[in-house]
């Protein structure tokens, strides 16, 4: 079982949130609230966002880089984890 499976309904809360942080812009936005309040709306839903990233980031990292075999399938396992995990990182950061 993955992690993100057993971690479903803490992510999803997560989700759930960032999406009512995303309604509030768009709310802000329609109201045309001043600049610096939506620009607080966005910074919060970034953090929100990097927050969610991270969890899954160390999700996979304790799952799929640190395991425990030692069987050759496994060092295959992880190294093909490492290069999903570094592809990703280099996307996220663009």
């Amino acid at each position: 079982m993955g992690h993100t499976t057993v971690e479903k309904k803490k992510l999803i809360a997560r989700i759930r949130r960032i999406r009512g942080q995303i309604d509030a812009i768009e709310k802000a936005l329609e109201e045309e609230q001043d600049c610096s309040a939506i620009l607080h709306h966005i910074a919060g839903c970034r953090g929100a966002m990097n927050g969610l990233m991270f969890e899954v980031v160390e999700g996979h990292i304790r799952s799929h880089l640190l395991l425990s075999g030692s069987k050759p399938e496994d060092a295959q396992i992880r190294e093909q984890a490492a290069e999903d995990l570094i592809d990703l990182v280099k996307s996220y950061l663009k």
